[in-house]
């Protein structure tokens, strides 16, 4: 009875070992072994090329290039204009000197400094500044406004406003005191700054009148009224009023305008 268990034991064995070695020489399984070796590969530590970055497509390359640029030409030209206010408000010396028609190019007149914050020079007079314009109609007469008062407009655009801009407040009143420190009685502009502040001045009074009034001109012409302010305590009439002090009034030349005038 021993002799027959065991005999089919040994049966069964044999079997099995047959049907495992039938098994390991079918193509399938060797074919899904390769398959899951492929889907999990091993990372080679000791390959170089593993670790270096992506390659920068060309936009990102080029971007990077511009906003350096622009960083570059910002921080240069935030330099050479804190240099050339330097050199306008320092005492004078060789470099501004040699280089002061440069430095007054770029300084007048967007950035004009001035000390009068801490040492403060007020108006002793006051000044209405009007223009009038003269166009040339196709029949060759020739038509002239009336006065437009430009300082009127500043005047209201000020009043009863909490915080008026600085373009209405002083663009205008400065303007005109540049002009008068730079040209004489004669209207004449002997430099080139003197031009230029010529040109500015007829460029406000244009922009303004043709803001207001519309239209289309080919010179323009300003009137300056100045009106000295009486001095405080000074001597009244019998009736109490005080004596308004005598008016001037100054006629500039006529001034082209156009796109060939600026």
């Amino acid at each position: 009875m021993r002799e027959a268990l065991s005999s089919e034991r040994d049966g069964r064995s044999r079997l099995l070992e047959s049907m495992d070695s039938v098994d390991a020489w079918r193509p399938g399984r060797g074919t899904a072994e390769s398959a899951t070796s492929d889907q999990t590969p091993t990372k080679d530590e000791s390959d170089p090329a593993s670790d270096t970055p992506p390659e920068r497509s060309g936009t990102g390359f080029l971007l990077e290039a511009v906003t350096g640029s622009t960083v570059v030409l910002c921080l240069a030209a935030s330099l050479l204009h804190v240099l050339l206010v330097f050199l306008h408000v320092a005492p004078p010396n060789a470099v501004s000197e040699r280089y002061s028609s440069q430095i007054n190019g770029w300084i007048y007149p967007l950035f004009e400094q001035s000390w009068r914050l801490f040492a403060p020079d007020p108006e002793s007079v006051t000044r209405q500044i009007s223009a009038r314009t003269m166009h040339t109609s196709p029949d060759g007469t020739q038509q002239v406004s009336d006065w437009f008062d430009l300082t009127a407009v500043d005047e209201s655009a000020v009043e009863h406003n909490f915080f008026p801009s600085h373009t209405t407040q002083n663009m205008l009143r400065r303007a005109w005191t540049s002009y008068l420190e730079l040209h004489g009685s004669d209207d004449r502009s002997n430099s080139e700054r003197a031009l230029m502040v010529q040109k500015y001045l007829r460029n406000i009074a244009a922009n303004r009148v043709a803001g207001h009034r519309g239209g289309t001109f080919e010179a323009i012409q300003l009137q300056v009224i100045t009106r000295p302010i009486a001095a405080p305590g000074a001597a009244s009439s019998t009736d109490g009023a005080v004596p308004e002090p005598p008016a001037e009034t100054r006629y500039l030349p006529w001034w082209k305008t156009g796109p060939d005038e600026n």
